[in-house]
């Protein structure tokens, strides 16, 4: 898993030590409920999604350089929302963040350093991020980061206890990565 760097962020893999930061903002009904799960009801809950981050090596905690301290997370996954693109190199972007650090542009950053690292160092074809029905903050994340709605898809979140929802998928092409990050 590599480190990677923006101007005010570091993407690191997870330590356990971590937790407490963890803790603090996935016990928030602001959080986790708008990602797909509950909320952490303990830093003993956090520890044990942490080794499960380590286990898989696509998910990075987000560090706020100035604190040196966890303040979201973001992974990089190996999904396929569009069974008709089921033959490109592809992976989805999620993420999380601490409330306290809303409206800061960390998320649109975090991302953005994802889809450099994914097209140029992954070599993807495309990457997708989406949104529940309720979670229009990600919906913005998507529209500042330049991804174009493609697809949508009802389901079931086995983590809030079978809630239905709807699922809008949207998606970069390498091709408009290089076009529109091309001079930045």
């Amino acid at each position: 898993m590599d480190v990677l760097h923006t101007k005010r962020l570091l993407l690191r893999r997870w330590k356990e030590t971590d937790s407490k930061d963890l803790y603090e903002y996935a016990c928030s009904e602001l959080v986790g409920p708008y990602a797909g799960w509950a909320p952490h009801k303990s830093e003993e809950e956090s520890k044990e999604i942490i080794k499960l981050f380590l286990t898989n090596n696509h998910t990075y905690a987000i560090v706020l350089k100035d604190e040196n301290k966890v303040i979201g997370s973001i992974g990089i996954h190996e999904r396929k929302p569009d069974i008709s693109l089921a033959h490109l190199k592809q992976r989805e972007i999620g993420y999380a963040l601490n409330p306290k650090y809303w409206g800061n542009g960390i998320v649109p950053e975090a991302v953005k350093r994802l889809l450099h690292y994914g097209f140029t160092t992954l070599n993807l074809d495309v990457i997708w991020c989406g949104h529940f029905d309720y979670n229009y903050k990600s919906k913005r994340v998507n529209e500042k980061c330049g991804f174009t709605y493609r697809i949508q898809k009802k389901g079931i979140l086995p983590l809030l206890n079978n809630k239905l929802v709807t699922s809008y998928y949207y998606c970069m092409f390498k091709k408009d990565f290089e076009t529109k990050y091309a001079s930045n």
